[in-house]
């Protein structure tokens, strides 16, 4: 009897056991297909993106208008080295310049939907601008997001074009810009050896880390906690493309940063919470830094809330570093 009911509690916990890891596995595929899928009829058109920055930020509209009517907006395709087809646009300065700026778009937006930002540094600054599709965004290929950790590498490429586009005669001298998960692959990019060419980094609301951003997701609109769903979402991320949330840790990669870099987030910002940003602003101990909090302002809405400080803070902190060199010859 006593080994009878032994086998039945064994059989009990075997068969929950089970049924515990088919529920896990199957809420970690929902999972990685919820937040890293992204297929190509759902991404929104450049008009969209061109349409709400003009709604969002109006006293750009008369810029755009005149950058496209008059052709000033180029695309450009290359072939990542691994293998994917990639998209970009990118506009000259007004003048004359090797003053550039590769901005970096987030999560589910293209490069049309940093067309502010390229106002920043284009019409206020005079630099040229270059803006990536992330991979599967906008019209570069790809399978799943990101998250910004792999997409540094293509930034990083995304570098070594704009400097074959508007170098003519001398290096470019870069500052790279993002928001959201572009700021994410900003500082991802941050920790890795970068050529003399990138001289500073912009990032505006980035996350501390993939798994820190998904556990507050998963808070937030789920009720969830991070354990256990997080670690089996992230093992299924590692089988399927080859890379995990408990690696891409972009906090790391600003502690060994080396080069200059401001930092920005709104104060009311909950989808990439606030907190974030005094971790990821104290692990900076290497190369000067600078910060800027957007009072008032929600997720991504700093330029929007504010376009003059912001301009204005941009401005002072990447023409100091830029400045701070000696021009090239």
């Amino acid at each position: 009897m006593i080994k009878r009911k032994k086998r039945r509690f064994r059989a009990s916990v075997a068969i929950v056991l089970i049924l515990v890891a088919l529920i896990l596995a199957g809420a970690s595929s929902y999972m990685i297909d919820y937040s890293l899928g992204y297929p190509q009829q759902e991404r929104n058109s450049a008009e969209h993106w061109q349409d709400r920055i003009k709604d969002e930020c109006p006293w750009t509209t008369h810029w755009m208008d005149s950058v496209y009517q008059n052709h000033c907006v180029k695309d450009t395709f290359v072939t990542m080295p691994s293998g994917y087809r990639a998209h970009a646009i990118y506009l000259y300065a007004p003048k004359h310049t090797n003053r550039t700026a590769v901005v970096v778009h987030g999560y589910k937006v293209r490069a049309e939907g940093m067309l502010h930002i390229a106002y920043l540094y284009n019409h206020d600054m005079g630099f040229n601008v270059l803006l990536p599709d992330l991979y599967a965004h906008g019209e570069s290929e790809g399978d799943h997001i990101q998250m910004g950790w792999n997409d540094r590498w293509d930034v990083l490429r995304w570098s070594e074009v704009a400097d074959g586009i508007f170098a003519d005669g001398q290096s470019t001298r870069q500052v790279i810009h993002g928001i959201s998960m572009g700021a994410a692959t900003v500082m991802a990019l941050s920790g890795e050896q970068t050529p003399d060419r990138v001289e500073c980094f912009v990032e505006d609301c980035g996350y501390s880390s993939v798994k820190d951003e998904f556990a507050a997701q998963l808070k937030d609109q789920f009720g969830l906690p991070a354990f256990p769903l997080m670690t089996t979402t992230s093992w299924l991320c590692e089988a399927r493309y080859g890379w995990s949330f408990d690696e891409a840790r972009q906090i790391d990669q600003v502690r060994k940063s080396v080069k200059p870099m401001l930092f920005i987030h709104g104060d009311c910002d909950d989808f990439v919470p606030y907190r974030m940003l005094k971790p990821l602003y104290e692990a900076k101990t290497h190369g000067r830094k600078a910060i800027y909090v957007a009072t008032g302002s929600d997720h991504a809405h700093a330029y929007r809330d504010h376009h003059q400080e912001y301009t204005q803070r941009v401005r002072e902190f990447v023409l100091s570093n830029l400045l701070s060199k000696k021009v090239r010859k």
